[in-house]
Formats: structure tokens, sequence, C-alpha cells
């Protein structure tokens, strides 16, 4: 039997399969890379020289860049009550929630004892209780949301913050990066453009949730801010960022699971054999850059798919080998 390349065609139908079924990538690198599961270990999938062309891989080596300093952003300075509103709301749901667990106990203990409860008064309190549990879940997931990075810090300096924005002498500001859906690292530090005066604000943290604009988001604190700026006022922000090395990759190199980004390297063919085999190796995304992330977890000297990572992710596990014509 005579080795042929696996066809394009049947490729391409096992990697729609598969897709289907997709599993966590585990594989590893050289010993200074970071695998993309520690704690598993999957096949690498092996291609011959015919094979990558059939498929479509490309691998390049990462190219060493800088990050740019200044970031521009749109920032919309927020109404405090609908903090105040929000926050009430979980607070209440809290507490109604308490109450009927509280109740829910009082009924099943009678219950049990026989003494004044019945199955439709304990069935009635289940139900309450179920009932205060959701709403209490969903006024924290809400709250979550739309104030995560406030909600986020501890009690003392959350309730000071709180305070200080119910009060009016600090305001609270969304920054929108126009045009982008995800950050790397977290910029260090904003200002705030009013009327030409540049307003120094503090990065408290990303939002989960996008604006109209469909845009990441952060959200600022903007301590003594000139009189008349407030809730609704719109104004250019810019982040600033320490300058940040790192090496370039193409967005169609970068996977990611659940356990973070990822992307394949080409690794040493073995003595003998002509066939590359590939790892996902784990990365860290720093910031985006042009058309591509920047990046930490892999060398500059490393091989990296750059092209047909998708179709490397639908063979993990499996591997591919070469087929007979008369197959």
């Amino acid at each position: 039997m005579k080795p042929s390349i696996v066809k394009p065609w049947i490729a391409a139908a096992l990697s729609i399969a598969l897709c289907a079924t997709s599993s966590s990538i585990i594989a590893f690198g050289d010993d200074d890379d970071k695998p993309a599961d520690a704690g598993k270990q999957a096949a690498q999938p092996t291609l011959s020289d015919k094979q990558q062309q059939a498929v479509g891989i490309v691998v390049a080596r990462p190219v060493a860049a800088k990050t740019p300093e200044r970031l521009d952003a749109l920032g919309v300075v927020l109404d405090a009550t609908t903090l105040l509103s929000d926050m009430g709301e979980s607070t209440a749901a809290a507490s109604a929630e308490h109450s009927a667990s509280a109740e829910l106990l009082r009924v099943r203990a009678l219950f049990n004892a026989g003494a004044g409860a019945s199955l439709k008064m304990l069935e009635a309190a289940q139900a309450e209780q179920a009932k205060a549990q959701a709403w209490a879940d969903l006024s924290m997931a809400r709250l979550a949301l739309h104030w995560g990075p406030l909600i986020a810090l501890p009690s003392g300096p959350r309730q000071k913050l709180l305070d200080a924005a119910m009060s009016g002498h600090e305001l609270l500001v969304r920054a929108d990066l126009p045009g982008r859906h995800s950050l790397g690292a977290l910029p260090g530090n904003a200002l705030l453009d009013v009327d030409g005066v540049q307003v120094p604000g503090r990065i408290l943290g990303t939002l989960k949730q996008s604006s109209e604009s469909q845009s990441v988001g952060l959200l600022l604190e903007i301590q003594n801010a000139p009189a008349g700026f407030g809730p609704g006022a719109r104004v250019p922000v810019t982040l600033l960022t320490a300058q940040r090395s790192g090496l370039l990759l193409p967005r169609d190199a970068i996977l990611y699971d659940e356990s973070g980004a990822y992307v394949y390297k080409q690794l040493m063919a073995k003595a003998g054999d002509d066939r590359a085999r590939y790892a996902a190796v784990k990365v860290t995304l720093l910031v985006p850059y042009g058309d591509g992330w920047l990046v930490d977890g892999v060398d500059d000297d490393d091989n990296i798919v750059v092209r047909g990572a998708g179709v490397l992710w639908s063979l993990q596990g499996v591997g591919v080998y070469a087929l007979d014509d008369d197959d």
C-alpha cells in the first residue's frame, strides 16, 4: 500500500464533523512554553508536508513589537441613581430570600413534627422560597453585569466610593474603545478631556456589558470633577498604558477555550519522520495591535501556525495519517 496525501475534501469533512464535538486543547511545547492544560495530555495532530498544503496550514515566526502608550476612548458619565436602584433591588431581593428561607425552615419543622403545618402549607413555603431565590440571583447577576468592577472592590473602599458618588463628590464614567470587543492588559490610568482640561481618572476594571456601540468598556472613578460636569456628559478619554513589549501574532493564529488563549506551535520532526507535529501552547494576550495581538508565552524562534489553526483544533486528539490510493 502506497501512502498518499489526505485529500482536501476528506480533511474538511473531518474538520466539520469534529467541530460539533470539540474538547479541551491539551498539548505541550518546549520546556519554556505553557501547556494549554497542564492537567491533561492529548494526542498531537501530525501532518505530512502535502497534508499541510492540502488543509492550508501556514506557519510563521512571531515578530517582536511594542504597544502604543496611549489608547483613544469615548467616555460617558453614568447616573449614580441607577447604581443606587440596582443595589437597592439586590438588597431587597436578598432580604426577601432570607425571610422566605427562614419561613420554609419553620414550616418544614412544624410539618415534620406534625404540629399544625399541612403538606399544602409546606409546598407553598417552598414555592415562595424558590421565587425569592430566583429574584435574588437575578438581581445579583444584573448588578454584576452593570457594575462588576465596583462590586468586586472590598466592602470598605466600595462603600466609601458609593457614598462619594451619591453625594456628587465623585463621578463614575464608562469609557468605550470603539471598534474593540476585548481588551488585554488593563491600562494604568485615564485622562478625560473636559473643555481642554485634562482630568485624571482611576480605572476600576472592565465592564461585562457592551454599550450601544458594541465595544469593550472600562469603569472609571473621577475625583474632584469640574463644576457642571455630570451624568450624561460625553468626553474624549485617553487611556495610558505602560509601554509593553511582546511578540506580535495575527488574529487567525489565536484560539480560545475555557482555559484561555492558545496558539499552535509546530514541533521539530522526529528522526526519520518527515511529518510535522503540532502542540497547543497557552499564551497571555497583552493588547490588540493592528490586525493582531501582542502576546506573551511563545519565543521569537517558534514556528506558530498563523493560518489553518482551526483545522488543527478540529483534528486535536485524532491525528491525520496518509491514506492509500486504493482506499
